[in-house]
């Protein structure tokens, strides 16, 4: 009774040692308390999965999905996850004995003038390390934390390939309008100079006067040039980040581009807190801290004593002429001790790189946090400066757009000269150039945004993706 009391009361002195053997695996989060920059409140959505199908434009949609199915980078993401579910596996398989079958028959004759002998044999050893100190649990959770990471990395990369698309799209639909800009000015500036070269030549008008006509419509066509190159740039990138054929990305972008781009908008927790821990990289640099955690319990333990169980039952069957002889044999034990007494240190150096390793993963999760809250912070502030500057760019454009035609029907009639109209044309051209600028900047704060705020990313359905990520389809939102 008092040798059973003993081990009992060492196993749970082992055991609470164990308990101390790790570092905190939640560092707090230190963030301010409200938003500095003014939240949007215009709309809101129920979840960020689906944000992208309620932008009404199907072809946004498609792309997403298709550049979502060729990513290297979510295919490598998946890869990731399908190794530490693998390491997860093999880590538990530890924690259970480890049992094996074992099976020989032979024939043939022993000795000189003894009869035929058959032998038949079969046995079951079994192996289990009893993981008094937590070795071997630790490791579990290292593997099942690192595993939970390598689900947030492939969120975050779907997040990242959508808002790449997303905001080339978006550039390439604020290009076509642009061309579209610079197609009626090069044909202006055309008619301008054709005008101007009939009067020039009747002598009504200077040739200077002529010249510069001539000059202001090539550097128009210059600049529709440009823009004609820039749009195609802008078409190729998506053909390559989509691998849809440019032909049909194309016909498709036809069809589209003449209805006017709609943006739903959405409203994000009004706590930095309650919203950084919805992204999927701070997420996953929790979960490094928690894998560290757990590497530094597992360098600890291996500090301590290991205790092994071994057994083993086996039959065998001979069979000599008419005679049979069976036999079983069973096993218990050994049940051995390791203890670690000299390494040279070994053991300790292993505890202290697993320590600042540990101290090193901490900051760094300190540091993602403060990088998240910054880039909603950011993507807020230029939200509200296009919504401040959206009015005035407009009444700026219509009001230059109504000088230019003031000017051209005074220049028809004779009542302007030529700088005047140039004057007034470029004043109007920059400010509806600058028009759709602003549009499409404000359209990259909105995904900027969206990327800033972890997609959709909800770390409570995180297990789902145990099952989605086996048989990954062409998928149109970010959501595992």
């Amino acid at each position: 009774m008092t040798y059973r009391f003993i081990v009992y009361s060492a196993t749970l002195a082992l055991l609470s040692g164990c308990a101390g053997f790790m570092p905190p695996t939640q560092v707090p989060m230190v963030v301010a308390p409200n938003w500095h920059a003014p939240l949007p409140h215009q709309g809101s959505v129920a979840s960020l999965s689906d944000w992208w199908q309620r932008q009404g434009d199907p072809l946004l949609v498609e792309l997403i999905g298709a550049a979502q199915a060729v990513s290297p980078s979510v295919a490598q993401a998946l890869a990731r996850i399908e190794s530490t579910r693998a390491n997860q596996a093999a880590a538990n398989a530890a924690l259970i004995p480890n049992v094996s079958a074992q099976a020989s028959a032979s024939r043939g004759v022993s000795q000189a003038n003894a009869p035929l002998e058959t032998t038949l044999q079969g046995g079951l050893q079994a192996s289990w390390e009893l993981d008094l100190v937590g070795a071997n649990r630790a490791v579990s959770n290292a593997a099942q934390a690192q595993l939970e990471g390598s689900q947030a990395q492939w969120h975050d990369a779907r997040v990242s390939v959508a808002a790449e698309v997303a905001n080339l799209y978006y550039s390439l639909r604020s290009c076509k309008q642009q061309l579209s800009v610079n197609q009626r000015d090069a044909a202006s500036r055309q008619q301008t100079a054709r005008v101007t070269a009939v009067s020039a030549q009747a002598g009504f008008l200077a040739p200077a006067v002529a010249a510069m006509a001539r000059a202001s419509a090539a550097d128009a066509n210059s600049r529709l040039t440009q823009q004609t190159a820039a749009c195609a740039l802008d078409t190729k990138a998506l053909v390559a980040l989509s691998g849809m054929p440019e032909p049909l990305l194309e016909q498709k972008l036809a069809l589209v581009l003449v209805l006017p781009a709609q943006l739903t908008m959405f409203s994000i927790a009004s706590v930095p807190a309650q919203m950084v821990s919805q992204r999927p990289d701070v997420f996953a640099a929790e979960r490094d801290v928690v894998l560290a955690s757990a590497q530094v319990g597992s360098a600890k333990a291996q500090q301590w004593p290991r205790l092994s169980l071994n057994g083993s039952i086996g039959a065998m069957r001979v069979s000599t002429g008419p005679n049979t002889t069976s036999a079983s044999t069973w096993s218990f034990g050994p049940l051995a001790v390791s203890l670690p007494l000299f390494d040279g240190g070994q053991r300790a150096a292993n505890v202290q790189s697993a320590q600042a390793s540990y101290q090193s993963v901490v900051v760094a999760y300190q540091g993602k946090v403060r990088h998240a809250v910054r880039e909603v912070e950011e993507a807020l502030v230029n939200l509200q400066s296009t919504q401040a500057r959206a009015i005035d760019a407009q009444v700026a454009t219509q009001a230059y757009a109504e000088s230019m035609s003031a000017t051209q029907h005074r220049f028809a009639q004779g009542l302007a000269n030529l700088f005047e109209l140039e004057d007034t044309r470029r004043s109007a051209l920059a400010a509806e150039s600058a028009l759709l600028a602003l549009h499409l900047e404000r359209q990259r704060a909105w995904v900027a945004l969206y990327r800033a705020v972890g997609g959709g990313f909800e770390p409570d359905k995180l297990a789902q993706v145990s099952t989605a990520t086996h048989t990954i389809t062409p998928n149109t939102t970010a959501q595992p």
